[in-house]
């Protein structure tokens, strides 16, 4: 699908509807504004998006949102709502003037509202997700908001690593300025240097030793020497609401021979998937070439082992498509992808790279420019 304007076509529908807030990946792509409550959006093809917004933002809306702007008085809202007490079927009936219908709606769309719409029209659930696909190639723009959350991300890892490269070692625990040095210290670090440059993340992880073996355990307590910490964060830039994301396992001091035997293998397996990156090659095929892999190697692919996928689309979600999965599609240039491999087991703990980087016509474009190393 080139546009939005064919996938409407395409549906027989005549215009595509949300009502969201900004959180909604959909909504910040089609309008580039950020507004905290739900508005109604309607997109017809070839024209620009239209949003209907309270009075007090549309000043904002006309210098910031790439649409066209009414306020809800222009839209009818105070006339509908004389004869109409339901919020939904004032919001239906402002669409319905705008266009009657048939409607396409994105799967998320309120279902009181799809409910009050088709008293008016046919409604459409856009359950394959087109809109996502569009996402999922990154023009020039998003591309350059995708890398200054990537060196906000790689400023922040920087700062996390420091601390456990500059710690003390004391009965196999780390200590930093006289005091232990924890998983939520080095969270604190991260959330800092990473709000210095204006982006924010939720549930890093910092975890160590057995934990790692968790893939999403965000970890807690003193970190360990000697141990597997695996760090992995994931920044939206405020200015945007795009995303990075990235993974390094680190050790303060000598990790047991399992460890480096798992960061060997991660390692290579980050390399192989690099390069075998390109536009039209399949995202399950990558993903299973990363799986035969491992299993080669001897590690497994089921309930311990390689237990995710390969990787995932970054972009105004920090996972989005395409997936590098068994159900992965080709990939297209301009898509931004992970490749993050990792290996996970209960009585040795886990090992996780993570790089981001751009699908070209024949090659990976990496994003991620952060060394890889073991011991720090």
């Amino acid at each position: 699908m080139d546009s939005l304007g064919e996938l409407i076509q395409k549906t027989g529908t005549s215009v595509y509807c949300l009502y969201a807030s900004s959180d909604l990946a959909e909504m910040r792509y089609l309008t580039r504004f950020v507004t905290h409550d739900p508005v109604p959006v309607v997109v017809r093809p070839g024209e620009k998006p239209l949003m209907i917004v309270p009075q007090m933002e549309a000043d904002r809306a006309l210098v910031e949102a790439n649409a066209d702007i009414l306020t809800r008085k222009q839209a009818g809202y105070f006339e509908i709502s004389k004869n109409e007490e339901d919020p939904w079927r004032i919001s239906a009936a402002m669409i319905n003037r705008l266009s009657p219908g048939p409607y396409l709606v994105p799967p998320v769309f309120p279902a009181a509202l799809a409910e009050a719409l088709r008293e008016y029209n046919v409604v459409k659930i856009d359950r394959n997700g087109a809109l996502s696909e569009l996402r999922a190639v990154k023009d020039k723009n998003e591309i350059t908001w995708i890398t200054r959350a990537q060196r906000a991300a790689e400023s922040a890892m920087a700062g996390a690593i420091k601390l456990i490269r500059d710690a003390d070692i004391r009965s196999g625990l780390l200590w930093y300025d006289e005091v232990p040095l924890t998983s939520e210290k080095i969270r604190y670090e991260i959330n800092r240097i990473l709000l210095s440059h204006d982006c924010t993340a939720r549930d890093t992880i910092v975890s160590c030793g057995k934990d790692t073996a968790q893939p999403h355990c965000i970890g807690s307590g003193q970190i360990k020497a000697n141990e597997p910490i695996v760090i992995d964060l994931f920044p939206c830039d405020n200015a945007t609401g795009y995303y990075a994301d990235m993974t390094r396992t680190v050790s303060r001091g000598e990790p047991s021979g399992s460890v480096r035997e798992l960061y060997g293998a991660v390692s290579k397996a980050v390399t192989i998937a690099e390069e075998g990156v390109k536009e039209g090659i399949s995202a399950s095929s990558l993903y299973q070439k990363i799986r035969d892999f491992f299993e080669e190697l001897g590690f497994h692919t089921d309930l311990e082992g390689f237990t995710h996928s390969l990787g995932h689309g970054v972009g105004l979600e920090v996972h989005e498509k395409p997936s590098l999965s068994p159900l992965g599609e080709p990939l297209c240039d301009g898509n931004v992808i992970t490749i993050e491999p990792g290996l996970y087991y209960r009585d040795v703990g886990g090992v996780r790279i993570e790089n981001l980087g751009i699908v070209r016509k024949d090659r990976f474009e990496r994003l991620t420019h952060f060394p890889q190393e073991l011991v720090v």
